[in-house]
């Protein structure tokens, strides 16, 4: 994202010529204030919806530009908000009082083959580190979408194609250097800042600025993946299959069960083009000769006799093949780049025939819904309570499936018409809504009670807080308040 800096010093929200103007001859990077040339494309967040308009855009260049940012926010009594890509950017809320501090230039990658451990700076996405790790055999517990944040992605759990083998992306965060909000400069780990350590694993970015992420790689080279797509009037039958399906395949395998609603847009694929479809995608991973039920990996052989179920059904495409994981990004159809759109997540404890059926009847063929994706993702396995590794604040996810829904924003009806539809989804699904919800996946309304953590977790959180940011100066888009 290029940005031409403004010509002249600008003028910052302490009104005296100080502070935010001061901020920019301080700077490796750019700062970038309303007005100045440059401030809509700074501003912009991935989901193009959300009008970001702060105080001010701090383009970071270094752990440096961090820290005078943070100081001079808080001599103007500003607060700050890190982003990289912006996936998650509508939970901020607005951001008049706040410094928009964009990382995406901190895009340094460092892959130790030895070690099978990635050091990203704060702006790398995970395309970046795929394409990194795949030259020496090894892979990082991504998610869906390529241009998403690292950084961002893990703090608040993350949910890969490998996460019922591998459990959540922050329980493999071995490291990380932060800024906190006074400007301090620390390296964490489990023998530095233990607290810290615990937190930013899973429990978000309330509570230092991550200028860089060290984490575990993991020798995988190949796996067996693809989609299988129906027309949506066989949304029932397919969704079912898949649903008994998930309770037979070995933890190596990931999936999810999607509806899907493709606009007829030119750049959307002939075979998707306009049309509604149900869909299953799964990853399985490789290996020599595992035999079905064993927790291994899989042969091709043994990876298509367990699709051999959902194939029974005679999907109308079936894209599965060996796959190297850096490719990945491509199974899941995801925009290539930034959108219009808003979403929403919860999950869910069980996925029942009572529950199949409010869902299709709000969302299946015979519903006016705008929402391009309903999905539901199987967790368990290495995500259970019982299973997961020690880690931080979340390193399991207390729930059988993860729900998330979404649809494009061109206007303001298109807006309301997908707010309407998350809501109603959202309360026919409530029955068998899991206690906690997943931070990632919860796009909307900060302040509505949703509870990432149990009671303790949040409050040993905010004891953290307090000890690192007692003024809440980093503003993070799902919050933690300080204790009292």
């Amino acid at each position: 994202m290029p940005i031409t800096p403004a010509p002249g010093p600008g003028l910052g929200t302490d009104g005296g010529g100080g502070g935010l103007r001061a901020l920019g001859s301080r700077l490796e990077g750019v700062l970038v204030l309303p007005g100045d040339p440059g401030w809509d494309a700074a501003r912009a967040a991935w989901q193009l919806a959300v009008d970001q308009r702060p105080a001010a855009v701090v383009l970071a260049r270094s752990a440096a530009d961090v820290a005078a940012t943070l100081k001079t926010a808080r001599v103007c009594g500003l607060r700050v908000a890190p982003q990289s890509s912006g996936h998650n950017a509508a939970p901020l809320g607005p951001l008049h009082d706040t410094i928009l501090l964009r990382t995406f230039e901190m895009a340094h990658v460092h892959i130790d083959p030895v070690r099978r451990l990635a050091r990203v700076g704060a702006g790398v996405v995970w395309a970046e580190v795929s394409a990194a790790a795949a030259k020496h055999g090894l892979a990082g517990l991504a998610g869906t979408a390529s241009d998403v944040g690292v950084v961002g992605y893990t703090l608040g759990g993350g949910l890969s194609w490998f996460a019922r083998s591998h459990g959540l992306a922050a329980n493999h965060v071995t490291g990380a250097t932060v800024v906190t909000a006074d400007g301090r400069v620390l390296r964490v780990d489990a023998g530095h800042e233990p607290d810290l350590f615990w937190a930013i694993r899973g429990g978000g970015g309330a509570y230092a600025v991550v200028t860089e992420l060290e984490f575990a790689l993991f020798p995988i080279t190949e796996v067996y993946a693809g989609a299988l797509y129906w027309p949506i009037g066989r949304a029932e039958e397919v969704l079912r299959r898949w649903r008994d399906w998930t309770a037979t395949v070995p933890d190596t395998v990931t999936s999810l069960g999607r509806l899907l609603r493709f606009p007829p847009l030119e750049d959307i694929p002939e075979p998707f083009r306009g049309r509604s479809l149900v869909a299953v995608e799964a990853v399985a991973q490789l290996g020599q000769g595992t035999q079905l039920g064993q927790g291994g990996p899989l042969s091709q052989e043994a990876a298509n006799a367990l699709l051999a179920p959902l194939r029974d059904l005679g999907p109308e495409l079936d894209t599965f093949a060996p796959t190297p994981p850096s490719r990945l990004d491509l199974l899941h159809l995801d925009p290539p780049g930034p959108t219009p759109a808003a979403g929403d997540g919860f999950q869910l404890a069980a996925l029942t025939d009572d529950t199949l059926a409010a869902l299709l009847a709000v969302a299946g063929a015979d519903a006016d819904v705008p929402l391009l994706t309903v999905e539901a993702r199987h967790l368990g396995g290495a995500l259970a309570p019982d299973a997961a590794l020690p880690g931080g604040a979340v390193s399991s996810l207390d729930a059988a499936f993860a729900v998330f829904s979404g649809g494009l924003t061109f206007d303001a009806s298109s807006t309301a018409a997908v707010h309407a539809a998350l809501d109603t989804l959202t309360t026919v699904l409530a029955p068998w809504r899991a206690p906690l919800s997943y931070r990632n996946f919860t796009e909307r309304r900060p302040d509505n009670g949703l509870a990432f953590e149990p009671d303790q977790v949040r409050r040993r959180l905010q004891r953290i807080k307090q000890t690192y940011d007692p003024g809440d100066v980093i503003r993070a888009n799902h919050p933690v308040e300080p204790s009292l």
